[in-house]
């Protein structure tokens, strides 16, 4: 099954090619997505919002027919972040590798390869590319203590922060720095739906035990995006056991989430209390004078140097995350390179207008969510996981209706911000809400105060007022 797909999948990146040309498809798909097709969905990975955007905008139609020519079959394409996909495969073939070679090697030899291989081991964000401001000054430092010290007193770290404020690169920058520092150090980086995947493929194949000795027998764990274990009672208590062992055995563990663990909806007493019994470090949204050293940084890496005019503008009007920074900065570059010109305030203003209308409007989903969530009375985290009671499904629609509301952002992008979710699933929720709206229906929940009924004009005025003060 597993062959048929991933033959389905080259079928589709060869007609892909054919249709837009190889260098295009080399620029925009070769290195920068991973696909999967299951379900009906085509799902595009891609390494920030920027490449999500232009592939939208640009291939989508191509893409379609692709599928429809390989496959016969309409599928609907969706896309996601996937901060690992540079880095992640190149890791597993180098361990693959040292394994085949160490068959062949006596003892010592064999601990010599190994070595080797994890100090060859890299992901692709460091500390060095990291902007210290006073948003994260202090998640920052925790993570530098951890990297330096064998036994930190920050055990675990638990960094949490919104959507591309730097989590990532924090933890990334931990295994990087150890795996350089201390190349003798067992570490193992993971997001927490590998850790699920990785979990059922084992009861499946009853390999439990090894995927036991492979999570437990690490001196570092680092799990990104641990939300993920919500409304999973099975595999949080697999991780609660990985957890205790590791902890007991006096070792690190670093875990990343969007939200603090006492506002993760659907995570187990257990869990929560041993997420808290450490370090727990918040990141918030860049200041104005870490945005404008983003802007500067990121430009020089890329060898196009901007002005401070331009530094500045971009920075006061791109403020919600640094993934919104590096996209418009990317677009800034890619417009000059094609057009041969040097970069202007003018060229920028004429270039993001549009960018910055759609990336940062006056209203944030982030605001959104919070007050959405708090009416409810469930946390932020609900919204994003794949629960689906008539609480947690309301309080979704109606933030996906205020999103697309009081923002500028389309279907597709609320989706993405909102747990991947499809964008008709947004599109549907919307007009649900507009119709309950419409007829001014009454609604049912069940709050912390046990079950509610009001009337749809009336919430939604509730929340719009929460929203604006």
């Amino acid at each position: 099954m597993q062959s048929t797909v991933t033959d389905e999948i080259s079928a589709i990146n060869k007609a892909l090619t054919e249709k837009i040309g190889s260098q295009k498809f080399r620029i925009w798909f070769k290195n920068s997505t991973r696909m999967t097709l299951a379900d009906g969905y085509l799902k595009i990975g891609v390494p920030n919002p920027f490449i999500a955007s232009w592939i939208e905008n640009h291939f989508e139609n191509d893409i379609t027919h692709a599928v429809k020519e390989v496959t016969e079959n309409n599928v609907k394409i969706t896309f996601a972040i996937d901060p690992q996909l540079s880095g992640h495969q190149r890791r597993t073939v180098l361990d693959s590798q040292a394994d085949r070679v160490s068959k062949m090697l006596p003892g010592v030899e064999k601990n010599k390869i190994r070595a080797a291989a994890k100090q060859k081991r890299k992901l692709k964000l460091s500390f060095d590319t990291f902007v210290v401001g006073s948003s994260n000054e202090l998640a920052y430092n925790a993570a530098l203590a951890v990297a330096k010290q064998q036994n930190s007193p920050f055990n675990p770290l638990f960094i949490h922060g919104g959507y591309g404020v730097g989590k990532t690169h924090l933890m990334q920058g931990i295994c990087n720095q150890v795996s350089k520092t201390r190349p003798e150090t067992n570490w193992l980086y993971l997001s927490a739906e590998d850790f699920v995947n990785q979990f059922v493929l084992a009861l499946k194949t009853k390999k439990l035990e090894a995927f036991r000795r492979r999570m437990r027998q690490t001196d570092l764990l680092a799990i990104d995006d641990i939300h993920f274990l919500a409304s999973k009672p099975s595999t949080q208590e697999e991780f609660l056991h990985t957890f205790n062992t590791i902890d007991m055995a006096g070792k690190q563990i670093i875990l990343v989430s969007d939200a603090h663990p006492k506002m993760i909806g659907q995570i187990s007493e257990k869990l929560v209390n041993r997420f808290v019994s450490g370090m727990v470090a918040k990141i918030d949204a860049p200041d104005l004078a870490t945005r404008c050293e983003i802007c500067r940084r990121y430009t020089a890496a890329m060898k196009k140097p901007i002005s401070e005019p331009v530094t500045r503008y971009i920075a006061e009007n791109i403020k919600s995350n640094v993934r919104e920074l590096e996209g418009a900065l990317l677009k800034l570059a890619a417009y000059s390179g094609l057009q041969n010109t040097k970069i202007t305030l003018n060229m920028a203003k004429e270039v993001l207008g549009d960018h910055i209308a759609r990336t940062d409007p006056i209203v944030h989903v982030g605001d959104i969510e919070l007050v959405v969530a708090t009416f409810f009375g469930i946390t932020p985290a609900n919204l994003h996981s794949s629960k689906k009671d008539r609480t947690v499904s309301l309080a979704r629609h109606f933030s996906m209706y205020l999103a697309r509301k009081h923002t500028k952002m389309s279907f597709p992008e609320i989706g993405r911000c909102m747990g991947n979710k499809n964008h008709a699933t947004v599109l549907l929720a919307c007009k649900k809400i507009q119709a309950q709206v419409e007829t001014n229906a009454q609604i049912r929940w069940n709050g912390p105060n046990g079950n509610r009924i009001a009337k749809a004009k009336n919430v939604l005025e509730s929340l719009e007022q929460s929203i604006s003060s």
